[in-house]
């Protein structure tokens, strides 16, 4: 998402998880409130048990990308 120093390494992040029913399959994709950055469609077999974490990257290459560590 091209919203850059909204999100810095360490910080605490609550994200939402939005279900998409697709020809693929069932996908989720995850949000970090309030609308600070949005993650790529998820395979079912790969969905977040947990919607808290912590910020570990934010990277600038083509666009701003938010790295985050979360506990299961």
């Amino acid at each position: 998402m091209e919203r850059p120093d909204l999100l810095k390494a360490g910080d605490e992040v609550e994200m939402s998880e939005s279900k998409l029913n697709t020809l693929a399959g069932t996908m989720y994709y995850y949000t970090i409130e309030p609308a600070l950055a949005m993650s790529d469609n998820i395979p079912a077999l790969r969905r977040l048990t947990s919607l808290h974490a912590t910020v570990k990257e934010v990277k600038y290459e083509n666009s701003v990308y938010t790295v985050v560590a979360y506990c299961e």
